[in-house]
């Protein structure tokens, strides 16, 4: 991974800026038809990070990594139980807009935990082959006038649908 440079600090100093210029001026919407405010935000946040990471601010008793991701999916899993953001579904909650290649990797990591793609062992690849790879199955849709970002758009659709059918069926009910 490459250092990070003092240019890009300035860069995030100028984006966190904008970011939370948008959580101000939403937030000013919002009190001006008296439905939050800014405090009301920072005080929500403060609760979740509270409530979301007892092995740091309660009394947890998770001491691995996994302990921890375990402890936190199950919090979570607790406080949407009942809502409109309930995750029936181990695929549910990655954005349908994100690019077909981070959507992969999201989709690829959640199946995996719910165990409905195998942990397969493909032949090893260094970081740069999968690079030029990469760059060469892109290099030859666009040779062919085919998106790779459609195909592999496409095939997420026919994977998450397969997955989603082998997890129903799983399922007891």
């Amino acid at each position: 991974m490459d250092a990070i440079e003092a240019g890009d600090d300035e860069e995030m100093l100028e984006e966190l800026g904008d970011l939370l210029l948008q959580v101000v001026f939403h937030c000013q919407l919002a009190a001006e038809r008296r439905a939050f405010d800014f405090d009301a935000v920072a005080r929500t946040m403060t609760e979740k990070l509270l409530r979301r990471h007892p092995h740091v601010f309660g009394d947890s008793q998770a001491k691995t990594v996994d302990q921890v991701w375990a402890q936190w999916d199950q919090i979570k899993k607790v406080e949407k139980q009942g809502t409109k953001q309930e995750r029936i579904s181990a695929l549910d909650g990655i954005p349908k807009h994100l690019p077909a290649l981070l959507r992969a990797e999201k989709l690829i990591k959640k199946a995996r935990k719910a165990k409905l793609l195998p942990a397969d062992r493909p032949k090893k690849l260094s970081a740069k082959e999968l690079q030029q790879q990469l760059f060469a199955l892109s290099a030859y849709a666009q040779s062919q006038g085919w998106s790779a970002e459609e195909l592999l758009r496409n095939e997420l659709k026919k994977r998450e649908k397969s997955w989603r059918k082998a997890e129903k069926k799983e399922k007891p009910g």
